[in-house]
């Protein structure tokens, strides 16, 4: 009798997971399937919710406490924090007290100054970015 309200929640979930790119709907299919089940053997209506409701639960706390944690990875480095811990290489002298000085990073030059408030770089020196902050390379020995 109510087989076509379950079957019709499997199809939009389906619906919704091939729209997005997130799992947000996968849960509800495991559930729906068991609230098929359970009008074809003639339950009664607040079973099939109450079993539909658990079976839903226990798919997403599984999905979240083993699967989910298996395949979260690290997060990858992107722009700016993947300069972060970069060498450079000074092509203009860095003196903070005159507020000038640049360097290359992976192909880019930046204006770039030291970590200290006197620090003086010259030209083709190695430092390590240790900070961005705005525009600047903040740079170390």
């Amino acid at each position: 009798m109510y087989s076509w309200i379950w079957i019709a929640i499997i199809v939009l979930a389906i619906v919704v997971e091939v729209l997005t790119d997130q799992l947000v709907a996968v849960w509800f299919i495991p559930g729906a399937v068991v609230g098929v089940i359970l009008d074809f053997l003639g339950k009664d209506v607040l079973w099939q919710i109450i079993i539909f409701l658990i079976a839903t639960g226990i798919g997403l706390v599984i999905w979240r406490t083993f699967i989910y944690g298996k395949l979260k990875s690290a997060p990858t480095k992107t722009n700016i924090d993947a300069i972060i811990g970069e060498r450079c290489v000074v092509t203009e002298r860095i003196d903070n007290f005159a507020g000038c000085g640049q360097a290359k990073v992976k192909g880019q030059i930046w204006s770039a100054r030291g970590v200290g408030e006197d620090d003086v770089f010259e030209v083709g020196e190695a430092l390590h970015v240790v900070a961005i902050e705005g525009v600047k390379l903040i740079c170390k020995k």
